[in-house]
């Protein structure tokens, strides 16, 4: 009987970890399609997007029921349990970024229905995004190897992230300053980027969970150089 039970909760924890991944997958492709959607205008892809929001809402409820009902049947400890609250910290992020890449497709919508379509600084944006969301995949990536010196390196990436931003934020004010006619919609990018850049704090969310999961500690707050001496001593 003990056997039986052990072997069920292991198949409980497994298919957890399976549909995890599987919104994982969901949320990187609406990144992915956001992006495509703001360089082309293709109300399509736009639409693709905003629908893919109600599923991904409806997987992170269903993990939640998953894991909330792991906790009062199993009464995971230790390592097990510390999967559970991984599970349920990091399906509210990948929730988070999936509702970002929903409104970037609400604001390029709203931009291309007006008539605009020449974007200001897009290759930048885009720059921005494809950094933040090379973050994400390798925080994923290392959720599903349970590798904590792989998230420890997604961490130590986002002060690049951040220069990068602060840098197309300075140029989207230089572009309302020396037009003032683009500011409606310079506002709208500059927005934009934010979510962007916000996608890759949420990716590095990810990946300090990883490093609470397979270390036991919690480094949020901790300076790069603990993060490294904890996640790959």
């Amino acid at each position: 009987m003990h056997e039986h039970i052990s072997t069920q909760f292991d198949a409980d924890l497994n298919a957890i970890r399976t549909q995890v991944m599987a919104m994982a997958g969901l949320v990187e492709e609406q990144v992915r399609l956001s992006m495509k959607a703001l360089a082309s205008g293709d109300m399509a892809v736009i639409d693709q997007v905003i629908a893919q929001e109600q599923t991904v809402n409806a997987m992170h409820l269903e993990l939640d029921d998953l894991c909330v009902h792991m906790i009062a049947r199993r009464q995971p400890a230790a390592s097990d349990l510390r999967l559970v609250m991984t599970v349920i910290k990091s399906v509210e992020d990948l929730e988070s970024i999936g509702d970002k890449a929903h409104k970037i497709c609400l604001r390029a919508k709203s931009i291309f229905e007006s008539g605009k379509m020449q974007v200001p600084k897009f290759q930048e944006v885009n720059h921005i995004a494809n950094l933040a969301l090379d973050m994400l995949t390798r925080a994923l990536d290392a959720f599903a190897r349970v590798d904590s010196a792989a998230a420890a390196d997604v961490i130590g990436s986002d002060p690049q992230l951040d220069q990068e931003y602060r840098a197309l934020q300075r140029q989207l004010i230089t572009v309302m300053m020396e037009d003032p006619r683009s500011i409606s919609l310079t506002l709208d990018i500059l927005w934009i980027a934010k979510a962007t850049e916000r996608i890759g704090d949420l990716a590095v969310n990810v990946a300090e969970h990883v490093v609470y999961l397979v270390k036991g500690r919690d480094v949020r707050h901790k300076t790069l150089a603990e993060v490294d001496a904890i996640a790959k001593g």
